[in-house]
């Protein structure tokens, strides 16, 4: 079965390996961990001892992918314990009802796996028509930690990099107070 490993990277519109070198050749500097497959903000907090922690301004986060009524590919990254409530949620973005998107629509718009959905998916995501979201509380952290299109990678980059990759890939994202 495929996963969302970095074994099955090679099945992907653009592999880990390949944001690493894109992430490189932009200056974007980044720190790589290896690790065991996380699927959920729970499996993450097992190996968060790698990472700064939240206190330390490390930036923990989780990403949902989804979709309104109207067929809006939405992705919003969010601090990891944030609380969401979709129908709230729809109404502060904007949008229609929302639910969450499903594997195949997952990987035809982003690019990625469950347990591998990440901002520098948008490097796919551009081209979908995907809209970015980004809790506005991450703005006061010194790293964020993004997989990179696989699961069993974390990267530790600078909000300023995370910056510039979105700047190179042409997304803007829209900063949200949750």
């Amino acid at each position: 079965m495929i996963n969302a490993t970095s074994e099955y990277q090679d099945s992907l519109p653009v592999s880990s390996d390949m944001i690493m070198e894109q992430l490189k050749t932009w200056d974007i500097s980044y720190r790589c961990f290896d690790h065991v497959a996380l699927m959920t903000v729970e499996d993450s907090k097992k190996v968060q001892s790698l990472f700064l922690s939240s206190e330390q301004g490390g930036g923990h986060i989780k990403n949902l992918y989804l979709r309104d009524h109207k067929k809006q590919n939405i992705l919003l990254v969010a601090e990891q314990d944030r609380k969401i409530d979709l129908k709230s949620l729809s109404t502060l973005l904007g949008t229609g009802r929302l639910s969450f998107g499903s594997a195949d629509r997952l990987l035809e718009n982003l690019g990625v796996r469950p347990g591998a959905v990440t901002p520098l998916a948008m490097i796919n995501g551009v081209n979908q028509g995907v809209q970015l979201f980004i809790d506005s509380d991450l703005k006061k952290c010194l790293k964020l930690y993004v997989h990179p299109l696989v699961n069993d990678r974390t990267l530790e980059i600078e909000l300023d990099g995370l910056g510039i990759f979105f700047k190179m890939v042409g997304v803007a994202p829209i900063w949200v107070d949750l």
